[in-house]
C-alpha cells in the first residue's frame, strides 16, 4: 500500500511539473481594478509566471475550504468532546460504586444484596 502511495504522490509532482512546464508565461495580475488602486498603500499589479497563478489559486482554495469544513464541523466535534467527557465521569462514577458495594466480597455476592 506504501508503494501505490509513493506512485500517486510522484504522478502528482509529475503533472505540477508539466503544468508549471507549459505555463511559464508572465502574466499581470491586478488586485483591485484601476479605479481603486490610489486608496491601496501598496501596489495594484503584480507580474507573476502563469503557473504560479494557477497553483496559488488551487492553494487558496484548499486552504479556505480546509477552513470552511473545521467551522461547520466545529458543532460535532464538540457534542462528541462533551460526551466523551460524561462517558468518562460515569466510568469512574461505576468504578467507584464497584469498588464501595464490593467491599472484601465476591462479584456475584455484593450483586445479590
Amino acid at each position: 500500500m506504501r508503494y501505490i502511495r509513493y506512485v500517486f504522490w510522484a504522478g502528482v509532482g509529475l503533472v505540477l511539473i508539466v503544468v508549471a512546464l507549459a505555463n511559464r508565461e508572465t502574466i499581470t495580475v491586478n488586485l483591485v481594478p484601476d479605479e481603486f488602486a490610489g486608496f491601496l498603500p501598496f501596489g495594484n499589479a503584480y507580474s507573476l509566471p502563469l503557473f504560479l497563478v494557477i497553483l496559488g489559486s488551487i492553494l487558496v482554495g484548499l486552504l479556505i475550504g480546509f477552513v470552511w469544513e473545521y467551522i461547520r464541523e466545529f458543532k460535532q466535534r464538540n457534542d462528541a468532546a462533551k460526551r466523551k467527557r460524561e462517558l468518562n465521569r460515569l466510568e469512574r462514577e461505576v468504578q467507584g460504586l464497584r469498588a464501595k458495594t464490593g467491599e472484601g466480597k465476591d462479584d456475584v455476592l455484593a450483586l445479590l444484596e
